[in-house]
């Protein structure tokens, strides 16, 4: 049985539409985040909204805690949600942080490919260090999704500077998130665990804009909408909602189907920002989606003697 065929179809289908959904709220914050940078520090912008998502999510963490019925295992389970919110929040804030200061020496195109990379680590990560096996048809899957990627990011020659080294960093510390939601997210509380998570972030985030830059309130204030869009939906919603859902799909999975957000980020940059795709990014596009399918595709089980 593989890891895939554990999960129940229909948690499975919810999962994995959870996180489509994800992807796009990700994808159309790329824009805010484009917009943000005009008349903000990278670590700055990033500190920001991890303390807005951290009070957002925290706040409603609170009044549902507040809600919930007392469980048996309630103890193991606060313990996990703080141990995976400590965990999530380190690779969370880490991979930020890399990825907003390598956009500074390189282009978003090799960026924005070098990133989705963890949709090829994490089941190399998977099963190097836990055994977690995969279908033949989820490994060709993601060798499809990394080659829509290159076709849909990379416009120019490739070559690796300053940047595209703290990307690549960016994606293995990515990996690591990836992988710690679905270790920690069946067994802890989702709300609490992603309140934890941004706290963390926050707090690391906070201090390396602190010793890097020098944060102030007019900065904040002349990027609020996009802090405000990064820090509700695609640091509260969706990091949540990415909790909810790896608790039914398979880390693989869900790294390639979060890895739409490159696609989400091209349309909402078409739609948003006047941008037009050219018939590469049509091309990666539809080779991304063609992945998407072929991963969802249950294969037959062997039958039992």
């Amino acid at each position: 049985m593989t890891e895939t065929q554990r999960y129940p179809a229909r948690r499975r289908m919810l999962g994995n539409a959870l996180l489509i959904l994800t992807a796009l709220i990700w994808g159309t914050a790329f824009v805010a985040q484009r917009v943000g940078m005009d008349s903000i520090e990278p670590l700055t912008f990033t500190a920001s909204r991890m303390v807005l998502a951290a009070v957002a999510v925290g706040l409603l963490a609170f009044l549902m805690g507040r809600k919930a019925k007392l469980r048996a295992d309630a103890a193991q389970v606060n313990r996990n949600s703080l141990l995976g919110g400590l965990c999530c929040g380190f690779f969370l804030a880490t991979a930020t942080i890399f990825q907003q200061m390598g956009l500074v020496t390189t282009t978003a195109g090799k960026a924005g490919f070098i990133t989705a990379l963890y949709m090829l680590l994490v089941p190399i990560f998977g099963f190097v260090l836990f055994r977690k096996k995969n279908s033949w048809l989820v490994w060709l899957a993601v060798l499809i999704g990394v080659g829509g990627m290159y076709l849909l990011c990379v416009n120019e020659g490739f070559s690796l500077t300053r940047g595209d080294a703290m990307c690549c960093v960016c994606a293995v510390l990515f990996s690591g998130h990836i992988l710690c939601c679905d270790h920690f997210a069946p067994r802890a509380a989702p709300l609490r665990m992603s309140a934890i998570q941004f706290a963390t972030a926050a707090v690391l985030s906070g201090i390396a804009a602190f010793i890097a830059e020098q944060p102030g309130w007019a900065k904040v204030a002349s990027a609020a909408v996009p802090i405000l869009y990064c820090g509700l939906m695609s640091g509260g919603v969706g990091y949540t909602l990415q909790i909810i859902a790896q608790r039914w799909t398979d880390p693989t999975i869900a790294s390639l189907l979060m890895s739409l957000e490159s696609v989400f980020a091209l349309l909402g940059g078409a739609v948003l920002l006047g941008e037009r795709m050219s018939q590469r990014e049509m091309l990666g596009c539809a080779i991304m989606f063609l992945a998407i399918v072929l991963v969802q595709v249950p294969l037959p089980g062997k039958k039992k003697a």
